[in-house]
C-alpha cells in the first residue's frame, strides 16, 4: 500500500489530519481510539509492513 492511498483510507475511516506535525511527520488524530497518531509522507512510496501494523492499531481502521 502507498502513502496517497493510506491517507485515503484512513479519511475515509473517519481519521482527521491536524494542521500540527510532529517531527516534520503528519498528525493525525482518531475519534475510534481516541488517540494521535503520525503517519510519514512519502507519496507514492510503500508503507513498511510494521508501520502499516501500527497504524491499524492506532487509528481503528480496519483497511
Amino acid at each position: 500500500m502507498k502513502y496517497n492511498e493510506l491517507e485515503r483510507l484512513l479519511a475515509e475511516g473517519g481519521c482527521v489530519k491536524t494542521k500540527k506535525q510532529r517531527a516534520g511527520h503528519p498528525l493525525w488524530y482518531s475519534p475510534i481510539t481516541g488517540k494521535f497518531f503520525t503517519t510519514s509522507n512519502h507519496g507514492k512510496q510503500e508503507v513498511a509492513s510494521g508501520t502499516l501494523k501500527s497504524i491499524k492499531r492506532d487509528s481503528g481502521v480496519n483497511f
